[in-house]
């Protein structure tokens, strides 16, 4: 089985701990792992905003570096679903019968993190251990558009010393939305403070997501809040194990201590 991962713009820029943990996570569970060093943005950013037409590079640019893969894994719910659902829209406006014909064979390969755990390897134990309290946020994509439903918390179920907690009105936006939080940034601050306040009431010491543009946006809320409460990837948390220390969380600045 070929597996390949994609990082994804916000991962290899800003959060390149998420595409590190999926990457020795699937190593320790034995998948063989390979990072197209080929591959760019997905082209959502485009897509969404109206720029289907510009989006025909990324796309050829897409299906070139991941042809040949059995499974394409993502550490975001908001790159699988674009990649999985705008691809096809974006090929067709392009006439390419080619390309349309390359997305139809690479697209339905493209799995996010949790889909590719459950569904393709079967397992809901990872081996991971992390004794804090947690509480998770369905993103938007994720929910709605992979339909992923409880597989990212049925996974930190089975996570050991974890305190998982429910997150009220989980199935909310968080309100970043990409470039919406640009252009309606009132709005989407407002629907990040209550996201905030909901994470908050909780008590949880970490907030865990399954897409890092969602842990930016609602983080940053916290972070100036001084809410105390840090921000994690999915993978991160199932990344860590026993052997990597006591508790996976350096006290100091926040920030997650996972083996590199």
């Amino acid at each position: 089985m070929r597996v390949a991962v994609m990082s994804t713009c916000i991962g290899d820029a800003m959060f390149p701990e998420a595409v590190k943990a999926t990457v020795r996570l699937l190593r320790r569970l034995g998948v063989t792992v390979e990072v197209p060093q080929a591959q760019t943005c997905c082209g959502q950013p485009m897509v969404n905003t109206g720029y289907l037409d510009e989006a025909v590079p990324l796309v050829r640019t897409f299906v070139s570096a991941f042809e040949g893969f059995d499974h394409v894994v993502v550490p975001s719910g908001s790159c699988a679903g674009s990649v999985r659902h705008q691809h096809g829209l974006v090929a067709a406006r392009s006439g390419d019968a080619a390309l349309a014909d390359a997305v139809r064979q690479t697209s339905p390969r493209v799995l996010e993190l949790s889909e590719f755990l459950v569904d393709v390897l079967g397992v809901v134990d990872v081996g991971a251990w992390f004794p804090h309290r947690v509480t998770y946020h369905p993103t938007c994509h994720s929910l709605r558009m992979l339909r992923v439903g409880d597989r990212p918390t049925r996974l930190l179920s089975a996570v050991g010393g974890i305190d998982l907690v429910p997150l009220p009105r989980a199935e909310e936006c968080c309100g970043f939305g990409g470039t919406f939080a640009v252009k309606n940034a009132d709005t989407s601050v407002a629907m990040g403070a209550d996201k905030a306040a909901h994470v908050r009431s909780t008590g949880a010491e970490v907030l865990v997501t399954s897409d890092s543009s969602c842990l930016m946006h609602v983080g940053g809320l916290l972070s100036r809040g001084h809410a105390g409460i840090r921000t994690m990837h999915l993978a991160e948390v199932l990344a860590h194990t026993p052997d990597e220390g006591a508790d996976g969380l350096d006290a100091a600045d926040g920030t997650t201590s996972v083996a590199r």
